[in-house]
């Protein structure tokens, strides 16, 4: 039967529906009001039990998941298997997690890089719940799901074995429960549990952020991959990374065949042959980690300096390990970078970018053409023209604008497993200036004679396909398609720059809005940017003046600037190549710290008087997961406070980095998370300071603050220090010190 070369009057009028869930006000899964049943619950002292996806079998799933479950399965809420369940923590980490019976490394892979984005986490796992204020068993979460945000609602029955452990997600703290009822919210949007067990990190990437995903293929990675993962980790954008095909087991390197892994960092170090480019992976199982070079073990820790060896190594068998980059690419068949920001391929990071989305359908006989090849329909397929516009400065890269495309299909089923994704890609055509009046679709031998301006157009099975082009400004027209005619699926088109006009053809212009909602941020991004390509390396100086270039208080507040004294202290603590100066991906470490420890002290200062006192800045502390008795926290404010024992933020800034780059050396040094353990062999002679004795190790000093203890372990000839070791009472010029404060 020939094909319709036509559309309908009623084809043509049909309306997609319009996506109502936003960022701030999410559409309600199946129309579940989380509210409104939580305050239903708690007047009438009931639990939520939610029979939409209830505590039974059919929700965990039909198939071979069912194969690997324990005998005697049954439900339990948090507080029927702990005392103190707790549902948050302030200082959530990617070691939180351990991954249960369901085989979805993907799922945990992008949530351990989510929680690199305080932001964006607490918006996928809402604050305001708990299992002590209006507890009623009920939990909410949110994801971005084609095109708009949507809120899911679960009660807290989890499954559990006969010993009441957790059988799939769990988290190393037995009374934490975000993760394991997060899991339970992601399976219910996707149908069951059994229907997050094959997956994507990518997929999973977008659910929890609404970016756009770049996947990089290792074996054909283009010569500046380490400049576009360094673009990603400043732009912050997310990453993860697959290991090829197979079985899922554990080699003989330590990877585990077809595997997901988190991207959690990057760094370029100094040896003694030079510089070298590492990657910082974690595997989802929260054990099992890579034994080749840089690995744990390596002897190639010892051809960089102390310093850099101690804040990067980790010797704890915690699933995280870092690699060389070329080791990366042979290991691992592909890269994806979830963009939150489509600036990572553009040179000009930090530009307003704008964003346009237009929703479609591929229509069996009517709007599902196909791909090039079938020329008799290929024009059916839905049309949408891209006008893009002259933008500022464009003469920096030769008139041309970068454009990021992305074809988003959506899942025709309820249980995402039972709906495999189409092969799916798009055109993009110049459009000659003699058809760019044409109000109506643009005909069959258009496509004849004009070919693509990306010449390969590439067909995936997966539920998005991206593309990145340096477009001159002028009309074009892309054409998104199935792979093969008569497929029939929805489908979102989005399209970035930073500035373009979307249309489809024949329809109505979509106004473009603004991705970037802190205008100001992108103002400073471009100051930055500006003046690193001027000082790639900047000293002290230079770190003071930009730091005093920005506004650190409300208009109530006395004016902050950073002192002399400060800025050495910062750069004492982020220089880790100690050459004096900071690069632009060290000062970005600090201005992202910053901005945070600026948001906790506002929080703190209620009456915006541009200072806290030892209650503020205990709490304040404490909300960074960090618990100082009464007597230390005096100590403290002795030595940055003022007369009146108050801390200003400046002050607190250098306290609060010191305390958490302190934390993170005493991670990397402690191999169970209690206590640093010393041979004498590692001990050196014994000196005299202005506190008594002091003890040399490798560079570091120990014992020479004041109150501490070195105290001899009872069991080894060996010394102890514990996790309050760390010398916070040094001067703020002062590089990394150790002391063995007893622990409070």
């Amino acid at each position: 039967m020939p094909r319709l070369a036509f559309l309908s009057g009623e084809q043509k009028s049909r309306k997609m529906p319009i996506r109502t869930g936003t960022f701030k006000k999410p559409r309600r899964l199946l129309d579940q009001n989380y509210q409104v049943l939580l305050e239903t619950c708690l007047r009438n002292k009931k639990l939520y039990v939610d029979d939409v996806f209830p505590a039974t079998l059919n929700s965990i799933g039909t198939g071979d998941l069912l194969k690997k479950l324990p005998p005697d399965v049954q439900w339990k809420r948090p507080h029927e298997l702990v005392k103190n369940p707790q549902f948050w923590c302030e200082n959530a980490s990617r070691f939180d997690l351990r991954q249960g019976l369901t085989e979805n490394c993907w799922f945990l892979a992008a949530l351990a890089s989510l929680t690199f984005h305080h932001d964006i986490l607490t918006n996928v796992v809402p604050q305001n719940q708990s299992f002590d204020r209006k507890y009623a068993g009920i939990f909410h979460f949110r994801f971005w799901r084609f095109g708009e945000w949507v809120d899911v609602v679960v009660d807290d029955m989890l499954p559990v074995n006969k010993d009441g452990q957790l059988i799939f997600v769990s988290s190393i703290r037995k009374n934490l429960f975000w993760g394991a009822l997060l899991e339970k919210a992601y399976a219910k949007l996707c149908g069951s549990y059994e229907d997050t067990q094959i997956g994507q990190v990518s997929e999973a990437l977008v659910d929890f952020t609404g970016g756009v995903n770049m996947s990089i293929r290792l074996a054909e990675a283009p010569s500046e991959l380490w400049e576009i993962m360094q673009r990603a980790a400043y732009s912050g954008s997310l990453m993860g990374c697959q290991t090829r095909s197979g079985k899922e087991q554990v080699l003989e390197n330590g990877l585990v065949a077809g595997h997901a892994y988190t991207v959690t960092g990057i760094r370029k170090v100094t040896c003694k042959t030079g510089p070298e480019n590492l990657v910082r992976l974690r595997n989802p199982w929260g054990r099992i980690e890579w034994k080749g070079a840089w690995s744990d073990c390596s002897v190639k820790w010892e051809q960089i300096s102390l310093k850099e060896r101690i804040l990067l190594r980790r010797t704890r068998d915690d699933g995280e390990f870092w690699m060389s980059l070329e080791d990366f690419k042979i290991h691992f068949v592909e890269l994806v970078i979830c963009k939150l920001t489509p600036d990572l391929m553009s040179p000009a990071s930090g530009m307003q970018w704008t964003l346009s989305m237009q929703t479609g359908k591929w229509s069996a006989g009517s709007t599902a053409g196909g791909r090039m090849s079938y020329q008799e329909t290929f024009w059916l397929n839905p049309q949408y023209r891209l006008k893009i516009l002259t933008g500022d400065n464009m003469e920096k890269s030769v008139n041309s604008c970068s454009v990021l495309i992305s074809l988003l299909q959506k899942q025709n089923h309820k249980h995402r497993n039972q709906s495999p994704p189409l092969y799916i890609g798009f055109s993009i055509f110049k459009v000659p200036l003699e058809f760019q009046d044409l109000k109506s679709r643009l005909p069959q031998n258009f496509f004849a004679k004009h070919p693509p301006v990306n010449t390969t157009c590439i067909f995936i099975n997966e539920r998005e396909v991206s593309q990145d082009f340096r477009l001159m400004p002028g009309a074009y027209v892309i054409v998104p398609s199935t792979a093969e005619p008569d497929q029939e699926c929805e489908f979102i088109l989005r399209v970035f720059s930073r500035r373009h006009v979307l249309q489809e053809q024949g329809g109505n212009i979509l106004c473009c809005k603004t991705i970037v909602d802190k205008q100001e941020d992108k103002i400073w991004e471009k100051f930055f940017n500006k003046y690193f390509m001027k000082h790639p390396e900047i000293n002290v100086d230079q770190l003071q003046l930009l730091l005093n270039k920005a506004n650190w208080t409300n208009v109530k507040q006395v004016p902050v600037k950073f002192s002399l004294d400060a800025c050495k202290g910062f750069m004492a603590l982020l220089d880790l190549s100690a050459t004096g100066t900071l690069s632009m991906q060290e000062f970005r470490t600090l201005w992202k710290r910053l901005l945070f420890f600026q948001e906790v002290f506002q929080k703190k200062d209620i009456e915006k008087t541009g200072y806290l006192n030892l209650n503020d800045m205990q709490a304040a502390v404490q909300e960074r997961g960090i618990s100082l008795s009464d007597r230390f926290t005096n100590l403290m404010a002795l030595r940055y406070g003022d007369s009146s024992m108050k801390i200003s933020f400046d002050n607190f800034a250098c306290f609060m980095l010191r305390v958490e780059m302190m934390g993170e050396v005493f991670h990397n040094l402690s191999k169970d998370g209690k206590g640093i353990y010393l041979e004498e062999a590692e001990w050196h002679r014994p000196r005299r300071s202005h506190s008594g004795f002091s003890y040399s190790l490798r560079g570091w000093q120990v014992g020479a603050a004041r109150p501490c203890r070195v105290r001899r372990h009872n069991t080894s000839k060996g010394l102890k220090g514990t996790p309050s070791y760390l010398n916070l009472v040094g001067s703020q010029e002062d590089s990394l010190h150790a002391s063995s404060l007893q622990p409070y």
